[in-house]
């Protein structure tokens, strides 16, 4: 049977149900095959497909904005689940497009490849290119609600499946509803007038199960993320985020016995005149080492397209292409590259000929600064290379033109060629005038840049060299290692544990306490170096420090290398006080900075020895029972349930300040014996929250760290506090 005879046997037994007719299909038609195959238009079926949809959306509004036409954005998640979005730009076109004969707003939510964004002139760049974004949401929708505001009055139209028709609703609008097609014509409804000059666009939709995985749902931090990243791009542009999911709920009051209190929306508002140059601030979380540099230009390119003719046919055609290039850079301390590369407000987290251009430029200009500054930087005849030159950098990269080539209707990866050189030759302007420049501030920043990139080729360089030459070696076969480490026998890595102990009182007791076969000890005296506020070299020279990095025996920084761990776990083990706290953040401070694989590979922990040792008493001869709790909550509960009980206990309850007080045994049992301790793993989700983080308790700013500290005093416990 042929591929015609199979569609039109389909075609007739969908016939048969009465609910269809011939102007249905003729819609559907398109978007049955972004029902069947959705991964092909937004990636996948889950939560990053579900995000995606709703980009499609806001994009449609944001370049609405970018075009001149509205400044506020509202975006709402529904507790129904279904999300919302009212920009107030020019509203979708009410009137009829005369090859299709359907109103503009039925075009652009069924139609595939269709809508303004086709070099007719209603958008100069814009970020939905394909014309597929709203009619795959509607399609992968099980209700779509639009309202346009345009003209004086507030029209709408609502879709099942991607058909147009209407939903008889009863109160509140649901998914649910009745809904009955339009057998002939479409309409699009007028609900109400709009205010005198006000335009805009109103989606609502609920997102079809039958397509979504069951656990896909809205991210409410990344779509926040998503909005600030947006409100930096569009300066003046506002940007609400409401989310209503946890409207309502009745939850308890923290630290108050017994009271509750009603959740109420989170709304959160976003709104930056800044531009990229403040997202560049935003995103850097180092001491600096350049000022805030803003680098623009344009070029032009020509490229040939098909046009759509008058009479309908596609015509290739040769156009001249205009692409404006904005960045903002910097480079810190740090060695963290964070680039951020846009085309037409659009994210392309992976890349492509912007950024192309973009790093191979860098590359090149400072190659050719650091050959000519050669003596004074005494650089020899190593050269850089890239990862030398985007160590500390940290760049918003943005480029605007019409009808970017992306692969993939997922646009994470720009693909106009003419774009890599375009965005090279105005970094190549720019930064040769900063390096020819005879202002003081400017030679200043320019020298102490080639410093630190010529410090990264020295440190690569050298720790190429060490690496080559060095093997992971226990303390048997080394006598480089810290004499005070005391080491384990086993070679196997998966089972090994290194245990930092504070003090050597500490470490006399963990001694008899560990397994020497697998459990490998090393004391630190004190609090060590606040690593977040000195600098790389300070850092090596700091003997407690340098300690810890040689006997983990994996590098530090960039080129710290997690498979040269010598160790499959790293517990953190200090006092249970004020002292031990901040010993035990200091030294996450050197993890998170210098040996950060370490954490997002979940191999460093927290002890967590014992705060109290309760003896029960027991009648006659059988022996007394020793009970440990490990907060004063738990101890309270325990004391309560002995009182109930009958049971009498020893007075006082011994109280560990630290780590010294235990016995061997008491150590094992508590805190060292894998049978029965508690380790607290430590975890980052997010490196640039952790990041800010930090900086805020640990950096160089002291009047942010003050007013967190005062913002967050009345969620402190005095009792917590040892005074």
């Amino acid at each position: 049977m042929s591929a015609g005879s199979n569609r039109h046997s389909r075609l007739d037994s969908e016939i048969v149900n009465a609910e269809y007719s011939a102007h249905h299909l003729q819609v559907l038609e398109g978007l049955e095959a972004v029902r069947k195959r959705p991964g092909m238009y937004i990636g996948s079926n889950g939560s990053p497909g579900l995000m995606h949809c709703l980009w499609e959306i806001i994009d449609n509004s944001v370049d609405e904005a970018v075009a001149g036409n509205g400044t506020k954005i509202d975006i709402i998640l529904h507790a129904d689940g279904s999300v919302e979005v009212h920009d107030r730009g020019r509203g979708i076109p009410v009137d009829v497009e005369p090859r299709t004969g359907l109103t503009g707003v039925e075009v652009v939510y069924t139609k595939l490849h269709a809508g303004g964004k086709f070099g007719g002139g209603s958008y100069a760049a814009s970020g939905g290119l394909h014309g597929v974004g709203a009619s795959v949401v509607n399609a992968l929708s099980e209700r779509l609600d639009v309202e346009v505001d345009r003209g004086g009055k507030t029209y709408a139209m609502s879709f099942h499946r991607g058909e147009p028709g209407i939903f008889k609703d009863s109160g509140e609008k649901r998914p649910d509803a009745p809904f009955t097609p339009f057998e002939d014509n479409s309409e699009l409804r007028v609900i109400g007038k709009a205010p005198r000059g006000v335009t805009g666009t109103r989606v609502r939709y609920w997102a079809d199960r039958q397509i979504f995985t069951k656990d896909a749902a809205f991210q409410l931090g990344e779509l926040e993320t998503r909005a600030r990243q947006t409100a930096f791009l569009v300066p003046g542009l506002e940007i609400l985020v409401k989310d209503e999911r946890a409207a309502g709920q009745v939850v308890p009051v923290p630290d108050a016995d017994g009271e509750t209190t009603t959740v109420g929306p989170t709304v959160t508002s976003y709104l930056y005149e800044g531009g990229i140059s403040e997202f560049v601030d935003y995103l850097a979380t180092d001491p600096p080492v350049t000022d805030n540099w803003r680098i623009q230009g344009e070029g032009t390119f020509k490229e040939t397209v098909p046009v759509l003719q008058a009479d309908g046919h596609m015509i290739a055609t040769e156009v001249e292409r205009v692409c404006a290039v904005d960045i903002a850079l910097r480079w810190g301390t740090g060695y963290d590259t964070r680039v951020r590369s846009f085309v037409n407000i659009i994210s392309t987290p992976k890349g492509g000929t912007h950024q192309q251009g973009f790093e191979q430029e860098l590359l090149k200009v400072l190659r050719t600064q650091v050959e000519q500054n050669a003596r004074r930087l005494k650089v020899g005849n190593d050269k850089l290379e890239k990862d030398d030159v985007l160590a500390g950098l940290t760049a918003v990269l943005t480029v605007n033109l019409p009808e970017p080539q992306f692969e993939g209707q997922t646009k994470e990866v720009l693909g106009t060629p003419a774009v890599r050189q375009i965005v090279a030759q105005v970094i190549r302007k720019d930064l040769a005038q900063r390096f020819s420049s005879t202002k003081r501030d400017d030679k200043n920043q320019a020298s102490q840049l080639l410093d630190k990139v010529v410090s990264e080729m020295k440190a690569r360089v050298s720790a190429r060299a060490h690496k080559e030459t060095q093997r992971r070696k226990n303390a048997l076969e080394s006598s480089t290692l810290p004499t005070k480490l005391v080491d384990c026998r086993t070679n196997e890595v998966e089972r090994s544990e290194l245990f930092i102990v504070e003090g050597d009182s500490a470490l006399g007791t963990a001694k008899n306490a560990r397994n020497s076969e697998f459990q490998a000890l090393l004391p630190i005296r004190g609090k060590i170096l606040n690593v977040q506020k000195a600098s790389v070299g300070d850092m090596l020279s700091n003997a407690e420090c340098a300690s810890i990095i040689q006997v983990i025996g994996a590098g530090s920084g960039r080129t710290f290398d997690i498979d040269a761990a010598r160790y499959g776990k790293v517990i953190l083990m200090s006092d249970a006080d004020v002292d031990g706290a901040h010993i035990r953040t200091l030294l996450l401070t050197l993890f998170f900075r210098y040996m950060r694989p370490l954490i997002e590979h979940g191999r460093v922990f927290a002890a967590v020895p014992p705060l109290h040792r309760v003896i029960v008493m027991n009648p006659g001869s059988k022996p007394n029972e020793t009970i440990y709790t490990y907060s004063e909550q738990e101890m309270h509960a325990l004391l309560a349930k002995l009182r109930k009980a009958g049971k009498r206990w020893h007075e006082p309850i011994q109280r560990y300040k630290g780590l010294g007080e235990m016995d061997a045994e008491q150590l094992a049992n508590t805190t060292m014996d894998r049978s029965g301790r508690l380790l607290r793993r430590v975890r980052m989700e997010d490196a640039e929250a952790a990041g800010r983080v930090f900086e805020l308790l640990m950096g160089n700013e002291v009047a942010p760290r003050r007013e967190f500290i005062i913002d967050s005093s009345d969620r402190l416990s005095r009792e917590s506090i040892d005074a």
